[in-house]
């Protein structure tokens, strides 16, 4: 069985209906949006082999966008170069090595672009 929450309000007569993670009415609740990731506000471009039997793909940290906006984004990426990719827990995956290539691309934007490693 699953178990209820604990404690909120759930509808008030002033608002109406309240949203029980924030509190807030529905109509003013935040929570169901994705919000960027915090960051030091650099984006960082590498390279990485780890777990994936010796191909290297180009991994890019930092990128102040989140939800369907950053796969947006990385699809577009992965046009420019040509290749397949993800994006997992924030973080874009690209296959192969692209640094090169991406570090003018993410640069456009007007974000600081660091390459990251060897």
């Amino acid at each position: 069985m699953k178990k209820r929450s604990t404690g909120g309000l759930v509808f008030s007569t002033d608002q109406g209906r309240m949203c029980p993670d924030c509190r807030e009415p529905v109509e003013a609740c935040r929570c169901g949006e994705a919000q960027a990731p915090p960051g030091d506000g650099i984006v960082r471009v590498s390279r990485e082999t780890k777990g994936r039997k010796g191909k290297g793909v180009t991994l890019i940290t930092g990128i102040p966008l989140a939800g369907k906006d950053l796969k947006d984004y990385a699809k577009t990426l992965k046009a420019k170069c040509g290749t397949g990719g993800t994006v997992k827990d924030g973080v874009v995956e690209i296959q192969g090595d692209h640094r090169e290539l991406l570090v003018p691309l993410l640069q456009e934007k007007g974000w600081t672009v660091k390459k990251a490693g060897g």
